[in-house]
């Protein structure tokens, strides 16, 4: 699995290299600018790319805008954001177009190789992997103007299993964390899919779907 690798600080993309390296995957490109990084994005178009928010020259949000600008350019490029900040406003571009491959985490509640690589491959496959800070901050302006917004219609154990949906959890980790059969999981995940107007089209694409909906709900 080819990825691009943004990290401004040399120590850090030099261990995220030799960590990719370990794990099997081929490290593509290793830059330390937003348009570096846009480059070898629209250029090299990784199974992935691992972003930092904040790039020189201005250390505010190139990474992030350069994920979109090239999101923009070849649709759909898989990347999972790796930073100590969380940036709501290119969070949610990021997570508009629906197209799914898209993770954020916070680089100081990452506290396991496995979990993280897990994350890459998951995110590579089209699906979602997103820290609980992250997703809490996404969503807590709530509706827009009062109206009423398909979310509504959850009820408070589907917002639950939505939001470790969100994080990339399994129905199996579901059920265990909220201390429901797994039957019961199945059934709330099919309510949410009915309520948010999710027809059939292979769960793994419905799952990614009402995750975004969640995630991008204004």
């Amino acid at each position: 699995m080819r990825v691009v690798l943004a990290e401004d600080q040399y120590l850090l993309r030099t261990g995220l290299t030799r960590l990719l390296t370990a794990y099997g995957f081929e490290v593509a490109a290793a830059v330390s600018t937003g348009p570096e990084l846009l480059q070898a994005m629209t250029e090299l178009r990784p199974d992935v790319s691992l972003v930092d928010v904040r790039l020189p020259p201005t250390f505010t949000d190139e990474g992030l805008r350069a994920a979109l600008a090239a999101r923009a350019r070849v649709p759909g490029l898989p990347v999972l954001v790796l930073s100590q900040y969380v940036e709501t406003l290119y969070a949610r571009e990021l997570l508009a177009d629906a197209a799914g491959g898209i993770g954020y985490l916070l680089k100081d509640r990452v506290f396991s190789d496995d979990e993280f690589v897990d994350a890459l491959h998951r995110i590579a496959r089209g699906g979602t992997a997103m820290d609980p800070e992250v997703i809490a901050r996404l969503v807590s302006g709530g509706s827009a103007g009062g109206r009423p917004q398909p979310l509504d219609r959850l009820t408070p154990r589907e917002r639950e299993v939505l939001t470790l949906m969100a994080e990339g959890r399994s129905n199996a980790a579901i059920a265990e964390r909220l201390f429901l059969s797994a039957s019961a999981v199945t059934k709330h995940i099919a309510s949410i899919f009915d309520k948010l107007g999710l027809a059939a089209s292979g769960e793994d694409n419905r799952r990614v779907l009402a995750v975004l909906t969640y995630l991008s709900a204004p």
